[in-house]
């Protein structure tokens, strides 16, 4: 890591245009570790101007005049965390059919708990792929706002899905008529749905290519959508400018998707060495929510889950984490999805520890969390997040030492700051 790049400079330079309001604070610390190389650097001091890391030095370099000072010792720095996968307006203390006594605007408002709480562990950044009435996209809104304190968001609004799969609602008797308004049966339906969820305020697009396990009436390894309506959907999501993300457990909607140029493939829990093949081939990444089994099956029955669905955990289970082995190995990219919301929101780091049993380094789990998932977010979320470098983001959070050695200390961070702004500090 360079202490003083061409790029500092320039982002200095341009933090002093920005006037003498803008806020600096200096960030102290034992460590900085640098996720692109594993390395540490020692002693580090970071400052952040107006949101934005402006440089990168050692302790007793000169700190600008009026800085607000953040001296963290005995603490290891690291990027703000990344989750690629949560639904942060769902609850798992409410499930199967228990949700059905709040009203529908409860969920929102919960939603603003699940966000101070993921962003107090240390998640600065999340991607929310799918909610009900666009609740995510008000959440972000809130937060972007600065009404409501949450992680920065990627929101996909509703999930596209077809008549009667995992996207749909499957829980009701015909009496009742309940059908999902994101729901499509063809290729032209897929393309104007997209439209429609941008239209709304979708920055990612969601898809469920294959039968779920918290869905009712089908099964995880049933492929729900064409090859044909996924392409459609992707040409014109990319279109659009926005990447594609696909609920995929089973191992031909896995295929179809990468297939279809779906960016990443989330679970893919019965994936086979076919699917892996091609994922390597395709530069696709896979975010498989490996840790959030041992919820479900200790407290699921007690939250309400139905006994079919945590039969289908069992089923696929232990399944997807040795596959998750198999396509880390293989050199499959890996993100960091949770699917927090199925599990509770601010746990989400007990993922790593998982990561780590089933093969990962503690280096390559934080990766999946780090620059990896600013990879796999595009555009200028490449740049803006995933590293602790100039330009980027004043994203930052501390633990009590090395995630290298320890990788569950990511489970205790003593320290969060997102975007210059202290968010957690512990003694």
């Amino acid at each position: 890591m360079k202490l003083l790049s061409v790029a500092a400079v320039a982002v200095a330079a341009w933090a002093m245009a920005a006037g003498a309001q803008a806020k600096t604070v200096a960030v102290a610390a034992d460590r900085l570790l640098d996720v692109t190389t594993g390395k540490y650097v020692d002693k580090p001091l970071v400052i952040v101007t107006d949101e934005r890391v402006t440089s990168i030095g050692h302790q007793g370099d000169a700190v600008p005049a009026g800085a607000e000072r953040v001296d963290l010792p005995g603490v290891t720095l690291l990027p703000g965390l990344i989750d690629m996968h949560v639904h942060m307006t769902s609850s798992p203390l409410f499930s199967g059919y228990n949700y059905l006594q709040f009203t529908d605007s409860f969920w929102p408002v919960l939603g603003t708990r699940h966000a101070k709480d993921t962003l107090e562990a240390g998640f600065t950044t999340v991607r929310n792929v799918g909610s009900e009435r666009y609740d995510d996209v008000a959440l972000r809104q809130a937060i972007d706002g600065g009404f409501i304190a949450g992680p920065r968001m990627i929101t996909a609004g509703y999930a596209i899905g077809s008549t009667g799969g995992h996207c749909d609602s499957t829980f009701f008797p015909p009496s009742m008529d309940q059908k999902e308004p994101s729901v499509i049966d063809s290729p032209d339906q897929g393309r104007q749905m997209v439209r429609q969820m941008h239209k709304y305020g979708a920055t990612v697009i969601k898809i469920c290519a294959t039968g779920g396990v918290f869905s009712h009436g089908d099964t995880p390894g049933a492929q729900q959508l064409t090859l044909e309506e996924i392409k459609a959907i992707v040409d014109e999501a990319h279109r659009t400018g926005l990447k594609v993300a696909a609920h995929a457990h089973g191992a031909e909607g896995i295929k179809a998707a990468i297939l279809g140029s779906v960016d990443t493939i989330e679970h893919a829990s019965l994936v086979d060495d076919e699917g892996i093949k091609l994922a390597v081939q395709k530069g696709a990444y896979f975010g498989m929510d490996i840790y959030n089994t041992d919820y479900t099956q200790a407290e699921g029955a007690k939250n309400g889950v139905l006994e079919e669905n945590l039969r289908k955990d069992r089923e696929i289970g232990e399944i997807q984490r040795q596959n998750f082995k198999k396509a880390l190995k293989a050199g499959v990219r890996m993100i960091f999805s949770s699917d927090a919301g199925v599990y509770p929101h601010g746990t989400n780091a007990r993922q790593f520890a998982v990561m780590v049993r089933y093969g990962a380094t503690p280096l390559q789990a934080i990766q999946t969390a780090t620059v990896n998932a600013a990879q796999a977010l595009g555009g200028e979320w490449t740049k803006d997040v995933g590293q602790v470098a100039a330009g980027r983001f004043g994203d930052m959070v501390g633990v009590k030492g090395d995630p290298l050695a320890d990788v569950t200390l990511l489970e205790r961070p003593v320290f969060v700051m997102k975007g210059g702004e202290v968010v957690k500090r512990l003694p």
